[in-house]
């Protein structure tokens, strides 16, 4: 999720959501990065020009946002978050071997960052939501979270491999879904979320989150 929030957007993003248990999104959270490392490892030379369901971004563009995110957060988790320059996308290499490699870094590396957060509370930095204010810890982690959980299914989409989260992590992240502001910023360039899309009746958990948050679960990439 890559747009600037208003105020109020931070606020209400977790607004009904209860004491948070840590442990539990942090698990959870694992699991949602881990599925996007096991799509990843799967990439071949010839599929970074692939669309994706994220408008504008070719397989190569969304590898690199990914990245960029995971580099991000670990630096809000350790107190560094304000620094813009964490969260900007680098070049990520000449070769896909590379680009793997880097990602499974940095996917390990915002796992052992969050790792170290004992207090749900904690102060993350989130420059690319507000600059106004800190974000706490376990809401931070669900924002990533929910960016997972979508981008790991735009993966699986690009690839035209299966993808089905295990149905705690889609429990947790349907009323993350629903709490994502539907407004403007949307619409910003470079938002991974567009606007909500209506979501079909009798639609499972995931086809609804992926609605929530403007994308159309049947959308497929061309033939590879």
């Amino acid at each position: 999720m890559h747009t600037n929030l208003e105020r109020d957007a931070v606020d209400e993003v977790f607004a009904t959501a209860g004491a948070p248990d840590l442990d539990r999104l942090r698990r959870l959270d694992a699991r949602a990065v881990r599925d996007s490392v096991a799509l990843v490892n799967r990439l071949a030379p010839g599929d970074l020009a692939r669309p994706t369901p994220c408008a504008g971004w070719d397989l190569a563009a969304l590898l690199g946002h990914l990245t960029a995110q995971h580099r991000g957060f670990a630096a809000a988790a350790r107190g560094r978050g304000q620094d813009l320059a964490h969260w900007a996308v680098r070049p990520l290499g000449d070769d896909i071997a590379t680009m793997v490699t880097r990602y499974r870094h940095a996917a390990e590396d915002v796992l052992a960052a969050f790792a170290t957060v004992d207090d749900p509370d904690r102060p993350f930095a989130l420059p690319e939501f507000t600059t106004e204010r800190t974000v706490p810890a376990a809401r931070a982690m669900g924002f990533h979270l929910i960016d997972y959980v979508v981008h790991s299914w735009d993966l699986a989409r690009t690839l035209d491999l299966p993808y089905a989260p295990e149905p705690e992590l889609l429990d947790a992240s349907l009323p993350i879904a629903r709490a994502v502001p539907d407004g403007p910023n949307r619409l910003a360039a470079g938002s991974s979320f567009r606007p909500g899309l209506p979501v079909t009746e009798g639609a499972g958990e995931l086809d609804r989150i992926l609605a929530l948050l403007g994308r159309a679960p049947d959308w497929r990439a061309p033939a590879r």
